[in-house]
């Protein structure tokens, strides 16, 4: 579907692209059929998309899965895609959802943990959001593939040294990739920014730990940036710097490091030796 043929069906359905809501379609179908290799679908598998806007993904997805269930927040945008698949609404191969995805109750869709797929040009401004409730949360798909704004693809995939928080998230729930980039001039309206697609390969064994008390101690090591990560843990955790120091070079670790600097492993021992710590000293 071309741009011409977008535009058309915008104005029949009275449908103006929504900055609010990052609606801006894919007008390269080379880049769909790039997206659903990248998936490497099964004809058994039930795939979860998250804003199908006109449907040009959608309609390969199901030539390749199964079943559908796409969710879409756009009551227009609805409108359109229960005419276009209306067969496929019928005998039940598309299920068309008309909700926020960040506040859809999952269960109520029949999906199981590591039993479905996410595959989706994902709207932007919901990115860092959607990403917590599907990596943190049951039930989990068992990977995802995503349309990202290449920046923030960038950011997850990143190594020792330019850690982040997002980084991190990503990096302890899943095993991620970039696949490929995507220019701006491949979407209507062009965005300001090109875009990339990640496959996120969820991870069904996580570490022995708690996450609440690990993403604790991360989010205070990432308090600010600027410090040096003794002083941010020394404050936010209350324990006096030269002990911080201690457990850093027990670790082998100088004192100057900073959060950006440490892996997800390193994370996983710092947070076990500052549990054990906390033990001994109460």
């Amino acid at each position: 579907m071309n741009a011409t043929e977008i535009k058309s069906i915008c104005s029949q359905y009275g449908l103006t692209p929504s900055k609010s809501k990052g609606q801006n379609f894919l007008i390269e179908e080379n880049v769909v059929a790039k997206i659903i290799a990248g998936a490497k679908l099964q004809s058994d598998d039930i795939v979860l998309e998250v804003g199908p806007g006109l449907g040009v993904l959608t309609e390969q997805l199901l030539r390749n899965a199964k079943k559908v269930i796409a969710i879409e927040l756009d009551k227009k945008a609805i409108a359109y895609l229960q005419v276009r698949f209306a067969s496929e609404i019928k005998n039940g191969r598309l299920g068309l959802v008309e909700k926020d995805i960040l506040k859809l109750n999952l269960n109520e869709l029949g999906l199981k943990s590591f039993g479905y797929k996410i595959v989706a040009n994902l709207p932007y401004n919901i990115t860092s959001f959607f990403l917590r409730r599907f990596l943190e949360n049951d039930p989990k798909p068992a990977e995802m593939v995503l349309m990202l704004q290449k920046e923030v693809a960038e950011r997850i995939l990143s190594k020792i040294g330019q850690m982040n928080i997002l980084a991190f998230s990503a990096q302890f729930f899943s095993e991620p990739s970039i696949l490929f980039k995507v220019p701006r001039g491949y979407f209507w309206p062009e965005p300001k920014v090109d875009s990339a697609v990640i496959c996120l390969k969820l991870k069904k064994k996580l570490p022995n730990i708690d996450q609440k008390e690990l993403f604790k101690l991360v989010k205070i090591g990432f308090s600010a940036k600027r410090k040096q990560l003794h002083n941010n843990l020394a404050n936010g955790l209350k324990i006096k710097n030269e002990q911080i120091k201690q457990i850093f070079h027990d670790f082998g670790w100088k004192d100057d490091i900073r959060a950006q600097d440490l892996g997800v492993e390193d994370w996983i021992n710092l947070e076990n030796t500052i549990k054990g710590y906390k033990i001994i000293s109460n």
